[in-house]
């Protein structure tokens, strides 16, 4: 069968239309919050800034690593947001310190099933950084890297009333498959003899994997019993995030030894803004050396800017 022109633009406003999402990740009762190592499963208009990260890098001898970064969305249609991300970076090696901007990267993520009574959402995205945008010796590249992602989230409201204090309990995740827009990089060189060799430096397609568990004492207060805790407690998410990555393909030079962090913290949550804190435990040697921490603030714009500024351009 074939479809029209405007019919086909008229479907497709409607699906990106329905079910439109709402100010902060609004799912039945729950409320995910903004989460620090991996993203929630929603589309908002957020930012997020400032988001600082410090800790030891996998090098041997390792360096000590200082990250800032700013996120950016707008949601285009109810459930369909644009984003933007760029971070600034401090490294410090024994042979001193350097400084620079990241890859700018952009993406796109669609909130296609929102199902309020099981407390289930998910979406997808396509996320692009961007190659010759950030400062090469600080590990950006020359090339794109194109990133399609799977995102989740599901509470455990539903549960039997017997089960009442694991209802507060929810997860999040993500699944991203990253695409390097170059297989290799070929780069002159002198072997042992002083000869014109050249290094070949494979570029791998990378699986980037991550899930976080959370508790809410706000969903404990209103949907199972109310402690008459103070306010700040109630506010309180305690979390452990999980984020991997694990390179699976064009995997010569690289190896295939999946790098990640254990990222236990809290998050406070507000009506207009949240604030998180995490450490930052590497899963091994290569991922990292010692404990660092990592803090964002994340500003709800939907509840801080008249609703002139934040509904949705479409």
């Amino acid at each position: 069968m074939r479809i029209g022109f405007h019919s086909a633009c008229a479907f497709g406003v409607a699906l990106f239309a329905a079910g439109g999402a709402q100010a902060h990740c609004l799912v039945g009762g729950r409320m995910f919050p903004s989460t620090l190592a991996i993203d929630d499963p929603c589309v908002n208009d957020e930012i997020a800034f400032p988001a600082l990260a410090v800790f030891g890098t996998g090098d041997r001898p390792a360096n000590r690593e200082i990250d800032v970064s700013a996120h950016y969305a707008k949601r285009v249609f109810g459930n369909v947001a644009l984003m933007v991300d760029r971070g600034w970076t401090r490294l410090s090696t024994p042979g001193g310190a350097r400084a620079g901007f990241g890859a700018l990267e952009t993406g796109v993520k669609w909130q296609f099933l929102t199902l309020p009574d099981p407390e289930l959402v998910m979406s997808v995205g396509f996320f692009t950084e961007w190659g010759k945008t950030g400062k090469l010796s600080l590990g950006a590249e020359r090339f794109n890297t194109y990133t399609p992602t799977f995102f989740f989230g599901k509470g455990f409201g539903d549960l039997p009333t017997d089960l009442n204090f694991l209802r507060p309990f929810a997860v999040t995740g993500q699944v991203g498959y990253a695409i390097p827009g170059w297989r290799r990089t070929v780069a002159p060189a002198l072997d042992e003899s002083g000869a014109l060799a050249f290094d070949i430096d494979r570029h791998p397609r990378v699986l980037n994997w991550g899930f976080s568990v959370q508790y809410s004492m706000s969903y404990l207060r209103q949907h199972v019993r109310d402690f008459d805790l103070p306010t700040t407690v109630n506010r309180l998410i305690p979390i452990v995030e999980f984020n991997f990555k694990t390179p699976l393909a064009n995997t010569l030079t690289s190896g295939r030894r999946t790098l990640g962090t254990v990222n236990p913290g809290v998050v406070y949550a507000t009506k207009a803004w949240q604030f998180g804190v995490e450490a930052i435990v590497p899963i091994n040697r290569a991922s990292g050396k010692g404990v660092g921490v990592q803090a964002q603030l994340h500003l709800i714009l939907d509840e801080i800017l008249p609703p002139a500024l934040t509904r949705p351009l479409f």
